[in-house]
């Protein structure tokens, strides 16, 4: 059963949505004492990274998530959460992965945001992308980007410059693009994410 870490920062209707499509069962996560009621935990996120970091901080969730060693998956702003740093709000994150968010280069990338179906090139044989075919497109809205690094990337996805559409590391398990407005594939991801098994 998934977890949803529910801070007052994510969609969460949209992704509750998606699960119920797919027949996925869940539950809202308020407080730390929540967390061990699931098999895995979902961190959503919308909006701006830095004040979704204060949203989560004052939700007294932190050193629970930080301490996880079940399958965690951060989308969007919740995937920017994971990293280091992000230049949104210039804000320290939760430092699961060594990596830095930062501002798409508006001469280099063009419009910004990133907005629209963009394909990814899937990294490695991991798990979240299994029955995905390399280059399948996923939905990204996004103006802050993870910084590409091949040590922890999934997913490379190319705006302007190759950046993180996904991210990996031991039990935690980050998406930039919107698995719940990704039609199929998307749906696909979730089911992945459901079955993902740590010792």
């Amino acid at each position: 059963m998934i977890g949803i870490i529910n801070y007052g920062a994510g969609n969460i209707f949209s992704l509750t949505a998606a699960l119920d499509r797919v027949g996925l069962t869940y539950g809202m996560v308020n407080t730390a004492d929540e967390i061990d009621q699931y098999d895995r935990i979902i961190i959503p996120g919308v909006g701006h990274a830095g004040a979704a970091m204060d949203k989560l901080q004052q939700s007294g969730l932190v050193p629970s998530i930080k301490k996880l060693r079940k399958p965690v998956l951060g989308i969007c702003v919740g995937m920017q959460l994971l990293t280091d740093f992000s230049e949104e709000g210039n804000a320290e994150m939760l430092k699961l992965f060594p990596l830095k968010t930062l501002h798409f280069d508006v001469g280099k990338a063009g419009k910004v945001p990133h907005m629209g179906w963009n394909s990814i090139s899937v990294q490695a044989n991991n798990p979240l992308f299994a029955h995905i075919e390399d280059q399948t497109y996923f939905y990204f809205v996004h103006s802050y980007f993870i910084e590409y690094d091949a040590t922890y990337t999934a997913a490379k996805c190319v705006y302007g410059a190759p950046f993180s559409a996904a991210i990996s590391r031991d039990n935690f398990f980050g998406v930039q693009f919107h698995p719940e407005k990704s039609g199929k594939a998307g749906e696909q991801l979730l089911l992945n994410f459901s079955t993902i098994q740590f010792d």
